[in-house]
């Protein structure tokens, strides 16, 4: 008999001896997954344990087998199997024909699979990613367990919806209130509505206290919270906002540790303060300790929401689980997305009991925010760094990336400053060479992210290892 085999990497008993896997299903039948089987197995023993065999199956194994069963799959004309690809250049063709132009020209290269920090194109080039889908692969591409743990919550149940109670859900929240400053959370599935659902809770806080005309919040310039009409409206980057004027909410925008600012903008209608902690879309500028502490005591002094934006900062990105953590202060409500879900969409608002509680039956709500799967994504993400030591790499690998940037600010005349904490650092130049060093990395094989004109965002997976930061480093210098 002769065999095509699926070379399942994430299973338990890889890398095996080619003899010990001959009719392991777990490698050879995209039937046993799909419950197409039937059970039609029986175990035989190896020196790594136990492995299911085919050799009473029902089905054609032999030659032809393999053709036999994928036409099972695939009984639509025309459907191809999941390993044939496109090139970058057919992909691109049907973007340009079918897909709504809201990034324009993108970075021409198209990534099929992914194992660590490292990415491979559909033309069979590997990258080294420092950028993470903007701060979204904390733990990289094809983490065993996540993709283990994926795969076993698809085979079980995908959704039913917060009509009824969800046990992965429940858990993801006892994780994160048991972990932060918070007593309740709700889960969404981006950071946009993270954010609109915490901008929603601090009104309802208002109205419930009987001060319905406390509908302004106060944000920051240069900040980004988010893409729907309400989040353009908090970000305070003229940019986004002019294609939707007038804009619906009423934010006050103040410049970043501006404390007379801010303490200025604050009235007798204010009902927030939304701020990032460290500013990513626009270059990686961090407030500073006193501009965050004169926040949290101004939304005390007004009774007042403090919102904390987490969306990039959160989940390990800058060395602690939040970002808030770094400067001691505790927000009222926190928002986080990105990172939370390894690559599976969610989002989350955390809020302490004052505010809350403000939200009642009704008032607000999602139909696949919290559901099994994202939420099972959730669960292992947050348990690999608060248990598997992913946080403690994250500290330890971006202190070491901080101060290798610094050195390499310090041996290169081109670099003005180094900015940010943990893993997410942001390298200005003095002159407009972003675009240029980006482009040169890339043709190196390295990718990272490119600010304006100026400022190179590099927002590595959370595994990534001080020998990968080293190859960035010798990298940058290269092309400087």
């Amino acid at each position: 008999m002769s065999f095509r085999f699926f070379e399942n990497r994430d299973c338990e008993y890889y890398p095996c001896h080619k003899a010990e896997r001959i009719n392991c299903l777990f490698c050879f039948c995209p039937l046993y997954d799909r419950g197409g089987c039937g059970g039609n197995y029986r175990m035989i023993k190896t020196e790594s344990g136990a492995v299911k065999d085919c050799s009473d199956c029902i089905l054609p194994h032999s030659e032809g087998g393999y053709e036999y069963i994928m036409k099972k799959l695939n009984k639509q004309k025309g459907v191809s199997r999941m390993s044939e690809h496109l090139s970058t250049e057919q992909v691109k063709a049907l973007d340009k024909q079918y897909y709504m132009n809201t990034f324009g020209d993108r970075i021409p290269v198209s990534f099929i699979e992914g194992n660590g920090i490292e990415l491979r194109s559909a033309e069979g080039d590997v990258y080294k990613d420092f950028f993470a889908g903007i701060a979204v692969s904390a733990l990289g591409h094809n983490y065993q367990r996540l993709t283990r743990e994926l795969q076993d919550q698809v085979g079980r149940l995908l959704h039913t919806s917060s009509v009824y109670y969800v046990e992965n859900q429940a858990k993801l929240a006892q994780m994160l209130v048991e972990n932060s400053c918070a007593d309740r959370a709700f889960f969404c599935s981006t950071g946009a509505e993270a954010n609109e659902g915490a901008v929603k809770l601090a009104k309802k806080y208002q109205v419930e206290k009987g001060r319905p005309e406390k509908i302004e919040f106060i944000t920051l310039n240069k900040s980004f919270h988010g893409r729907t009409l309400a989040t353009v409206a908090a970000t305070g980057q003229p940019k986004y906002q002019a294609p939707y004027a007038p804009l619906i909410e009423k934010f006050i925008h103040v410049d970043i540790n501006d404390i007379d600012g801010l303490r200025a903008a604050v009235g007798d209608r204010t009902a927030g303060i939304m701020i990032e902690l460290i500013q990513g879309e626009s270059g990686v500028h961090p407030v500073t300790q006193e501009f965050a502490e004169e926040a949290r005591r101004l939304c005390d002094e007004y009774d007042i929401a403090f919102i904390v934006d987490e969306v990039q900062t959160g989940i390990g990105r800058c060395g602690k689980l939040f970002a808030h953590e770094l400067y001691g202060v505790k927000p009222d409500i926190f928002t986080m997305a990105k990172g939370l879900g390894g690559g599976v969409p969610i989002g989350a608002f955390c809020a302490n009991d004052k505010f809350a509680s403000a939200f009642k039956p009704g008032d607000h709500g999602t139909t696949f925010g919290g559901n099994p799967l994202s939420t099972r994504a959730g669960l292992v993400v947050l348990d690999e760094l608060l248990n598997h030591g992913v946080l403690e790499n994250a500290a330890k690998v971006g202190e070491y990336m901080g101060k290798e940037l610094n050195k390499l600010k310090e041996d290169c005349g081109e670099i003005a400053e180094v900015r940010g904490a943990g893993l997410m650092r942001g390298v200005e130049f003095k002159c407009t060479i972003a675009k240029d060093i980006g482009n040169k990395l890339l043709k190196k094989k390295i990718l990272v992210g490119v600010v304006g004109d100026s400022v190179l965002r590099i927002v590595p997976p959370l595994i990534v290892t001080e020998q990968d930061v080293d190859i960035l480093i010798n990298a940058i210098k290269e092309v400087l």
